[in-house]
């Protein structure tokens, strides 16, 4: 390998990385083939404008996994101006979006035989990018041949082309060797990559993740030398890449990639954090090592898809520990209150991160929630705790399902087996109760009017305590009949003088 200082030549894959391409792998080129009647059609229209276009980057890289999908990615040596001028009258739809950075998207529907297929196409001008030492936004500029867009590009099996519609294929890097041999490399040194856009950093995790590749060592080597770098990053764009890593199949590979780099001290501390001492007199669970397994379980649960709210609150349910850990006198090692230190801790983490407001409710109330289970121990549940649980979990309530059982790390069979069975049991009571009350919508028997005409008040405070008495009474005795519950303001009434 050349040294990690220098920039290395390009180099053409080698035979025996050819010669590693399965069948099916060769048989996957045909992907790039599949897309044809879109992509010729694009290229030809480039070629007539005198312009050059390849499909690049992810999508030569996913035909050749075979798992190309419908977004479709080119470069050209055309400028932004042109590439409008030339898609406008083809596409069925055209945006601008990115065209500060030479990007342009399109949507085209086309024919793959007898099915009707929507491509999501973006064309980006060849160009480079890099940013300065106190940027916090990557300098765009423009470039003139293919090859030296792909020398920017973040790894080696992102930096193929296939040329058309010639279908010329461009490897100057050695993708294709890469792409056989699973490893991540950068197409530069990755002291200029990452120096270039650090956030490539953090998509060498992603991509680990993604695609279950391994990470070079050299390029290990810059990112644990460079993790400071990642702070010249917008929030906004740290967020997304971490998003893409969540959300993929193998999340726990790219997030310790995240922490053994120290990354994640800089994005997400939280979760280093958790890696606490453990010693002979004080022996208590690994919370970071429970913590990824709480994720893995939790996505096992998942149905409908990556549900990235329940993927978060896995991981970060038990954030709140380190802060209030304490030592007990019989040598216990108690973390008291540590779900509420641990919601408080998640909002201001997700919101420095700028998700959205709902979002970071949503988490941090699962983190506040995780325990409640256990709280009510594994005696019978009342009709009032069952009602109590699930008002507090509102819409949340499949997701902290999911998030309670996956909680359950503990190699005694039997424990865990006692867990289960006691979920189980309360889940059957909320689907009875909820036969017989609507639990999803528990409200007060009177409303807001009916409290102001039973009283004989206009709206004020007072409406509001009776109101919060009424739901007390709902929750805790189930529902009463109208006079029942009239009798019962009343009475509250004449008890506040």
């Amino acid at each position: 390998m050349p040294n990690a200082n220098e920039d290395p030549q390009p180099r053409t894959p080698a035979q025996p990385a050819k010669e590693q391409l399965s069948s099916a792998q060769r048989r996957a080129v045909s992907e790039l083939l599949r897309v044809s009647p879109v992509a010729d059609d694009l290229a030809s229209r480039f070629r007539d404008a005198g312009f050059r276009l390849a499909l690049v980057g992810g999508s030569v890289r996913d035909a050749l996994l075979g798992r190309l999908g419908n977004d479709l990615d080119f470069t050209t040596d055309a400028r932004p101006e042109d590439v409008l001028r030339i898609v406008r009258p083809w596409a069925d739809a055209v945006w601008e979006v990115g065209i500060a950075f030479g990007t342009v998207g399109c949507q085209k529907k086309s024919r793959d035989g007898g099915e009707k297929r929507t491509f999501q196409i973006e064309v980006t001008t060849y160009r480079s990018e890099a940013y300065d030492r106190t940027s916090r936004k990557p300098e765009v500029s423009y470039g003139d041949s293919v090859e030296d867009d792909l020398v920017r590009r973040d790894f080696t099996v992102n930096a193929m082309a296939v040329a058309l519609p010639e279908k010329e294929f461009i490897d100057p890097h050695g993708g294709l060797e890469d792409l056989a041999l699973k490893v991540l490399r950068t197409p530069a040194a990755p002291e200029t990559s990452f120096s270039d856009d650090p956030l490539r950093m953090m998509r060498a995790a992603r991509f680990a993740a993604q695609l279950d590749f391994t990470v070079a060592d050299e390029v290990l080597d810059a990112m644990k030398a460079m993790a400071d770098r990642i702070g010249i990053v917008s929030a906004e764009r740290v967020r997304d890449e971490l998003n893409k890593l969540l959300l993929s199949d193998r999340p726990v590979k790219g997030l310790r990639l995240l922490v053994d780099t120290g990354l994640a001290d800089r994005v997400l501390p939280e979760i280093p954090a958790m890696r606490l001492e453990r010693d002979e007199h004080h022996r208590h669970k690994d919370v970071y090592e429970h913590s990824l397994t709480v994720l893995e379980q939790a996505i096992g649960l998942e149905d409908g898809g990556p549900d990235l709210v329940l993927r978060l609150a896995a991981l970060l349910h038990d954030i709140g520990k380190p802060r209030t850990r304490r030592f007990e006198k019989d040598g216990r090692v108690s973390f008291h209150h540590h779900e509420v230190v641990g919601a408080k801790m998640a909002k201001k983490r997700l919101t420095a991160l700028k998700y959205s407001n709902e979002f970071v409710k949503d988490v941090s109330r699962l983190v506040e929630l995780h325990l409640r289970f256990h709280g009510y121990g594994t005696g019978e549940w009342t009709d009032s705790a069952v009602r109590r649980y699930v008002r507090d979990a509102g819409p949340l309530l499949p997701r902290l399902h999911k998030l309670t059982r996956s909680d359950c790390t503990t190699r005694n069979r039997r424990k865990a087996d006692a867990l289960a069975r006691a979920y189980d049991g309360l889940e059957e009571r909320i689907a009875q109760l909820q036969e017989r009350e609507r639990l999803d919508a528990i409200r007060p028997d009177l409303n807001g009017n009916d409290i102001m005409e039973v009283l004989g008040v206009g709206p004020g405070p007072m409406v509001g305590r009776a109101y919060k008495h009424l739901l007390e009474l709902r929750l805790e005795h189930g529902p009463m009949e109208r006079d029942e519950a009239v009798a019962a303001l009343k009475e509250w009434a004449a008890s506040q003088g």
